[in-house]
């Protein structure tokens, strides 16, 4: 029976310090893969009021808003960042790990270009 509680333990101490994933992965119920190539990816996000992402990574990538939306980002160094996004709205985001929150009243809508290519140093 120790052994089990030890297995318990040693498995919770591994995942805790796991890195953050591929959303897709993370929140299936969220993301979808509209199209994927050897150059980019193109995921559609999709959430209501209140929803959160568990910890998830992406490569840079460009977010296109589909829709009016409000979301907190609590990145993996603890520091958080609110934003609201208007229908239309296009940004250039680096890479990142990041948990999201849709704080506001309307769900999210959007689509994300993420890069397979290592940016130019």
């Amino acid at each position: 029976m120790t052994h089990i509680y030890l297995a318990i333990f040693i498995a919770f101490l591994f995942s805790a310090n796991t890195p953050a994933q591929d959303p897709v992965r993370t929140d299936g119920d969220k993301y979808h893969v509209v199209l994927e190539n050897e150059r980019v990816r193109v995921l559609e996000y999709i959430d209501k009021p209140g929803d959160k992402t568990n910890l998830h990574r992406h490569p840079d990538f460009v977010l296109y808003a589909l829709n009016h939306f409000e979301r907190k980002l609590t990145f993996a160094d603890g520091k958080t960042m609110s934003r609201e996004f208007k229908t239309g709205d296009a940004v250039w985001m680096n890479a990142q790990k990041h948990i999201g929150e849709n704080i506001g009243q309307t769900g999210t809508h959007v689509l994300i270009v993420e890069l397979k290519e290592p940016a130019n140093k």
